[in-house]
């Protein structure tokens, strides 16, 4: 199968400062100082670190033992476990997803910390991750447009690490993109570099819906999608 692949530029990621507090724990215009003037500075330069790609690869036929929770796509079998395996009960097909924002703006955060200036490097971190996310969003909503043109819908993104996903199929998931797609590698413990990168599945079905992430379903505490997305009961 043919993989979608995206580029953005960091204006297209729409990112305002208000989101950047509400990933912080504060309400919009509730960060204490310096955090505004700190969130403002990180946004006017945050263009030149980002080099944000992504892209997905549909699986036209998936087989989900709901049992034994594994997921074959083609000739490698995830075991997505229980949480993933429910809201992955309806679909038919699958995309698997990489996107990330760069090396620079990691980099950049890492530097700043180094250097002492703490605070200055949390709210880089911060932007990163919030880019990549939102970079993601994009490439999910144009796979929901591609579905809809063809009567099916797509389920919420679900990626190793996350509802029990153990992190270590990370390697199985990179298998069907090119080497360094994205310019995005693994090391040996299975993590992504650039750090600020994001990968994962989505299901899609005729019945198939985005439902928001069910948190209660899960004890990860320091989850991104705790803080910036909504709940919904089961």
């Amino acid at each position: 199968m043919d993989i979608k692949s995206f580029k953005f530029n960091f204006s297209d990621i729409n990112l305002d400062p208000e989101q950047i507090e509400k990933y912080m724990g504060y309400n919009s215009g509730g960060a204490p100082e310096p955090f505004p003037e700190l969130i403002a500075e990180v946004l006017e330069s945050a263009a030149e670190y980002c080099d944000i790609q992504g892209g997905y690869r549909i699986f036209n036929r998936i087989d989900l033992d709901r049992k034994s929770y594994f997921l074959s796509l083609e000739n490698q079998m995830f075991h997505v476990k229980r949480i993933v395996s429910k809201q992955l009960r309806k679909a038919e097909k699958a995309a698997l997803f990489i996107c990330t924002a760069g090396a620079g703006i990691g980099d950049w955060s890492k530097k700043l910390m180094r250097d002492g200036d703490m605070m200055k490097g949390y709210v880089v971190d911060v932007v990163g991750s919030e880019v990549v996310e939102l970079a993601m969003d994009k490439i999910q909503d144009h796979l929901e447009n591609e579905m809809k043109s063809i009567a099916m819908g797509i389920t919420d993104r679900y990626s190793p690490g996350y509802c029990d996903w153990q992190v270590s199929e990370q390697p199985k998931l990179f298998s069907f993109f090119p080497k360094n797609f994205c310019g995005i590698r693994l090391s040996e413990s299975c993590l992504m570099y650039p750090i600020k990168s994001v990968s994962g599945v989505i299901g899609i079905g005729k019945n198939a819906e985005r439902k928001g992430y069910i948190c209660s379903f899960c004890n990860m505490k320091n989850c991104i999608y705790r803080n910036k997305r909504y709940e919904i009961s089961c």
